[in-house]
């Protein structure tokens, strides 16, 4: 790659690393596997750079990098979610959130996949239905129904956290 490639290649990651790694949190709730991603994206933009570049902005490109490392990630068989090795995990501190609450972010966690991209894609990312579809690679209706099917599900899992707050104090 020539200097000049490098170097705009650089700055773009500098510039973009941070809102990637929250969105890529919002995804997955995980701020380690969130960085992971955002350098797994980025690796696969790099390879590409002189090429994406020449063909103008390559934000809406590089999201749907990160949705697909995502996707992929949570298509590998020996992913687990629970790990039985008899050794309760020491909690570490998790990092600030931006200004997102804790209850939106385990609500957030029960959207399925697909929904919860296209939610956070649309409201948290704050991006046009026609660059959600360009990043989800589907159509602008599919947004909106993912997007309102999400919506529902969050709703819901908020609704149900309030009314368990409700009936935890009043017992």
């Amino acid at each position: 790659m020539r200097s000049g490639d490098d170097a705009s290649f650089r700055e773009f990651a500098r510039d973009k690393a941070l809102p990637l790694r929250r969105t890529a949190y919002l995804l997955c709730g995980d701020w380690h596997l969130a960085e992971d991603l955002v350098q797994v994206a980025l690796i696969k933009l790099y390879r590409v750079w002189p090429k994406v570049r020449r063909k103008g902005p390559v934000d809406n490109y590089t999201r749907q990098i990160l949705m697909r490392c995502w996707l992929d990630e949570r298509r590998r068989p020996w992913r687990s979610r629970e790990n039985r090795d008899g050794v309760v995990p020491e909690e570490p501190e998790a990092p600030a959130t931006a200004g997102i609450s804790d209850s939106l972010l385990r609500a957030l966690a029960e959207v399925p996949p697909k929904q919860r991209a296209a939610v956070v894609l649309r409201y948290c990312a704050d991006l046009p239905v026609a660059e959600v579809a360009v990043a989800l690679r589907c159509s602008e209706g599919t947004v909106r129904s993912q997007a309102a099917r999400g919506l529902d599900v969050l709703r819901a899992a908020l609704q149900r956290q309030h009314d368990e707050a409700v009936s935890g104090r009043s017992a």
